[in-house]
């Protein structure tokens, strides 16, 4: 911990004292959990995440116990790091090498081990799946069938069919491998999928990260109060807001409330799909979330 953050920590809880508010009390004001006071106050920024999540928090809690927010994020802003190593001077001491060791010697034997691991390894390939995918049956299917069953169209009744997953044989004919089935659940992910574009209305200060459905990084920044930030992509988009609570969101031009399940602590976190539904983001809940309470 750099002398800096020791001693933004310390004017943090100087001015939360001289405010006469715990740091329980701070904590419920700002709709968050006393180990996050506790880490500013004390510069551990590494546990509450990255710096957009750590400047967003020294700001609303800057406001909140009466000190300036822009010189607060200074100070943050310009912390100490840790002296850089010094430089090694290089040594005037110079070994004496045989006329032989030359180095294109001494990294053959290294190509010549990794050349042998990878024949290995493709022998060991070959020999092990080989006769796995010789077993594996097949039904010949004519090209003008669909291979991937369309779950959403025909999810009746709570019956989800089967997928059938196949690949082009001799003569184009294409032969299916496998039926995976579909679990019901799997339908709402599918009918969310497309083109979407969010518009999100600020009404207070709010940090958003936005992914689309490749997993791409969309926007990752802070919305300001009494702003509009619009984010289009390929949906489902996974969307985080540090603060819900500011945030309206609409979702192609429709108008969509974030609903309570999606929220916890004011910080939400679900998936936008294009038909206008938010789903729970099926990887943050399995997921550690620094925000959650305990």
């Amino acid at each position: 911990m750099s002398e800096t953050a020791e001693t933004l920590g310390e004017r943090l809880k100087a001015a939360r004292e001289a405010a006469g508010l715990s740091a329980q009390k701070a904590a419920d004001e700002l709709h968050l959990d006393a180990w996050v006071i506790a880490a500013l106050e004390s510069g551990d920024y590494v546990r509450i995440g990255p710096s957009v999540y750590v400047k967003g928090h020294l700001q609303r809690y800057a406001g909140l116990i009466g000190l300036a927010p822009c010189e607060i994020l200074d100070a943050y802003a310009t912390r100490s790091s840790a002296p850089a190593a010094a430089t090694t001077q290089p040594s005037t001491l110079r070994l004496r090498t045989s006329a032989s060791e030359s180095p294109e010697a001494r990294w053959a034997p290294l190509a010549a081990l990794a050349v042998a691991a990878v024949v290995l390894a493709g022998i060991y390939w070959w020999t092990t799946w080989k006769p796995r995918m010789a077993a594996l049956p097949t039904t010949s299917l004519a090209p003008s069938e669909p291979v991937l069953a369309n779950a959403a169209s025909t999810a009746e009744n709570g019956v989800v069919p089967a997928v059938a997953i196949g690949y082009a044989g001799a003569g184009g004919a294409m032969t299916a491998t496998s039926a995976v089935p579909v679990a019901p659940g799997d339908a709402d992910s599918i009918v969310g999928v497309g083109r979407a574009r969010l518009r999100l209305s600020f009404s207070a200060d709010s940090w958003v990260d936005v992914h689309d459905a490749t997993g791409r990084r969309l926007f990752a920044g802070y919305g300001r109060a009494n702003s509009v930030k619009a984010i289009a992509g390929n949906a489902p988009m996974k969307v985080y807001l540090g603060f819900a609570s500011g945030v309206q969101l609409e979702v192609n031009k429709h108008a969509v409330a974030i609903g309570p399940q999606f929220v916890a602590g004011d910080v939400a976190r679900f998936e936008a799909g294009a038909d206008g539904v938010l789903r729970r983001d099926a990887h943050a809940a399995t997921a550690s979330n620094p925000h959650r309470r305990g």
